[in-house]
């Protein structure tokens, strides 16, 4: 996160199922579908502050979908929610890409240790 120029605060990292995501997911976003990770923004200036809620049956879902490993998949969303913590969007396909690119960066780091 130093290469984004801030530092972390307090992030809650909450593991949940589909059902607890899907409820809030309609209650706060409005949308009526699953997903795989909610990320709540409570940053305050550099410093990262926010909640990150991840559905652990979408989680192995998505690691059989994309052939890799329950850990790789629990790495890449909680890095994903970081990274939108981070001012990083996935709005549209080129913002898509570049979140996509960060995951894999921060991933191969990970594995590296």
């Amino acid at each position: 996160m130093a290469d984004s120029g801030r530092k972390v605060g307090a992030v809650a990292v909450i593991f949940t199922t589909d059902e607890k995501l899907l409820e809030i997911n309609r209650e706060f976003l409005k949308h009526d579908y699953l997903t795989d990770i909610i990320t709540f923004d409570y940053c305050e200036g550099k410093t990262v502050n926010g909640e990150i809620y991840i559905s652990v049956d979408r989680m192995r879902e998505n690691a059989v979908l994309l052939k890799t490993t329950l850990k790789n998949e629990t790495r890449r969303v909680i890095f994903h929610g970081f990274l939108h913590l981070c001012g990083y969007g996935d709005g549209d396909e080129r913002k898509r890409a570049v979140m996509r690119d960060r995951e894999d960066m921060y991933l191969a780091l990970a594995e590296a240790e």
